[in-house]
């Protein structure tokens, strides 16, 4: 796997790239927003990794200007700021996963192992389309509309409403949908599924008083219709 690793903290960056390289990656490493760039479009990478707090262009701007030039490898943030709307703000530039630091090394390798598996994941196909209410989800094509209006969202909340609805009206745990949306298969004690639910809750429904993911206490979530 050929990692980029845009990160300005040269003790960060030289833990991961140690971590990683003795693991058998190839990694390159950026100290800033602005080589970051130029490396991204100048080489292939399978995984990029970009710290958000970085000098010249924060990752947040250089996610974005990633998708603008069409690099669509997998980005995975590390943050420090780990509330829901910091995370909202990085999954809404374009990133496809979140780290919050400080992290265990074992969790940021299964998640580029995830993020690299995902990326050639070809997904068995029912129906090309559904309807869940007013919302049509095109598989073929990944679109979304909301009456009619396209709804913007990024490859892993597709991946997490193609997982509901194809499985509507069942219980699904948290620990399920880590591995069949992430391919994480152990528990990390991560956030990330209620996070990704809270934002495609907030994408997908037209009425706010009527949310078609309902939390099951104790149990999941489950896509009722």
């Amino acid at each position: 796997m050929k990692i980029l690793l845009v990160e300005d903290e040269p003790y960060v960056a030289g833990v991961i790239n140690k971590g990683l390289t003795e693991k058998g990656y190839s990694v390159s490493v950026a100290p800033d927003g602005n080589t970051g760039l130029k490396m991204a479009l100048a080489h292939s990478f399978d995984v990029l990794i970009l710290d958000i707090m970085l000098p010249g262009m924060n990752g947040m701007e250089l996610c974005r200007k990633l998708r603008e030039n069409k690099i669509n490898s997998p980005i995975l943030f590390l943050t420090a700021l780990g509330t829901t709307e910091n995370i909202v703000a990085g999954l809404d530039a374009g990133a496809d996963d979140y780290l919050v630091k400080p992290f265990k090394f074992a969790e940021l390798e299964a998640r580029l192992k995830s993020l690299n598996r995902r990326k050639n994941l070809v997904v068995q196909e029912e129906e090309d389309v559904q309807y869940l209410d007013t919302l049509r989800i095109d598989f073929r094509s990944k679109l979304v509309e909301q009456e009619g209006k396209p709804v913007a969202l990024t490859s892993t909340e597709f991946r997490l409403l193609e997982f509901f609805v194809r499985n509507k009206n069942r219980v699904l745990s948290r620990m399920e949908i880590l591995e069949k949306v992430w391919g994480i298969d152990f528990n990390m004690g991560t956030n990330v599924v209620d996070v990704y639910v809270n934002y495609l809750r907030k994408k997908i429904s037209s009425n706010p008083d009527k949310k078609f993911i309902q939390t099951v206490v104790g149990m999941g979530y489950m896509l009722k219709v």
